[in-house]
């Protein structure tokens, strides 16, 4: 079975993970029964084309694990990956080297992500030629292309990593990602080592590519800001899990998760007449390895009530298309988010 065609109509999403789970084994000691740090547990969610999903939550809480698995860069230790329909889970495997056509991610290191031996012409190049892209003559042409759009200059071609700033690596990081024209980038914290004008050029570049070519984008990112001015939906990911996701407007105007609202709280604003938050989020996340019962957030929530120490993690609940993991009904939302009144 074969991915479908470029024009192919498709009814389902450009990717769709469900029940995924990755854990990563932890050595117990001799005699000691091994345990496993559950990165990721049993998340569902999908990602249309051309649109850009945001997941964000604090470092630790599977981010990272969640995109590399997506792109069958991390093994799953269950649940399913669609990509445009086609299954691809570890043990089917026939479409990945097309999968590798179609995807690809920007990593959060620039340098470790570039080969040290390698200028940066030869790291795009090396893309264009195994994906065989363009034509042997017309490489050059190319990577010159491919710089300048990410806003480095074509002499850049020549000289290695070592000899570049953490955001020329990062540009370049981002043109070899372009080079294979995918139809889903995974941007991995892709700003986060770089100032404010060049976040802002890289967030324009990534809009731009977004209209100009179908893009669809899965960017994960600590900074709420950036995620609320690119993103069409976001999720909020917090111990493996997903807490809330929905429109991004939505879920930042009105969160129903009370980590959600916290990380909206914490959002800076430049109006000096704005209000200190009256909540902060307390505390650190527990250990992954030995989660609390019920829901993994009670420890650090303000509002947890008995049903959220005891049983299992709470069902997914829906108001139209938000969703969040809360005992705590929308009815109870004004008196328990207080401070994202006015926001």
């Amino acid at each position: 079975m074969s991915l479908p065609s470029e024009n192919t109509p498709q009814p389902y999403p450009l990717l769709e993970v469900e029940a995924l789970s990755v854990a990563f084994p932890v050595s117990g000691g001799f005699g000691l029964k091994k345990r496993y740090v559950q990165a990721v547990n049993g998340v569902s969610l999908y990602i249309n084309a051309g649109e850009t999903l945001g997941l964000v939550g604090e470092s630790g809480s599977g981010k990272s694990t969640l995109g590399r698995a997506m792109l069958h860069l991390e093994t799953a230790s269950a649940g399913r990956v669609r990509f445009r329909g086609q299954l691809i889970t570890d043990g089917v495997k026939p479409d990945i080297a097309r999968l590798r056509q179609q995807t690809a991610m920007i990593f959060q290191d620039p340098y470790s992500s570039l080969n040290p031996r390698q200028t940066l012409g030869e790291s795009i190049g090396e893309v264009l030629r195994v994906h065989q892209k363009v034509a042997k003559a017309q490489i050059p042409a190319r990577i010159s292309e491919l710089l300048t759009l990410v806003g480095l200059s074509p002499e850049h071609a020549i000289k290695r990593p070592q000899a570049l700033s953490g955001g020329q690596c990062q540009r370049a990081g981002i043109a070899r990602a372009l080079a294979i024209e995918p139809r889903l980038i995974v941007a991995d914290e892709c700003v986060a080592a770089l100032d404010v004008s060049i976040q802002a050029q890289i967030i324009n570049l990534l809009m731009d590519l977004r209209e100009n070519m179908g893009l669809a984008i899965l960017f994960i990112a600590h900074d709420l800001a950036i995620v609320r001015r690119l993103c069409d939906r976001v999720a909020v990911m917090y111990l493996g899990r997903i807490v809330e996701s929905g429109p991004t407007q939505t879920v930042f105007n009105a969160p129903r998760h009370p980590y959600t609202a916290a990380l909206v709280a914490a959002i800076p604003e430049i109006d000096p007449d704005r209000p200190l938050p009256e909540h902060s989020l307390p505390g650190e996340p527990p250990s992954p390895v030995s989660l609390p019962a019920g829901c993994a957030f009670h420890p650090r929530c303000a509002h947890a009530l008995p049903a959220c120490r005891h049983g299992v993690a709470p069902e997914t609940r829906h108001i139209a298309d938000h969703a969040f993991a809360c005992v705590l009904d929308g009815h109870s939302r004004d008196r328990i988010y207080p401070m994202t009144e006015g926001m």
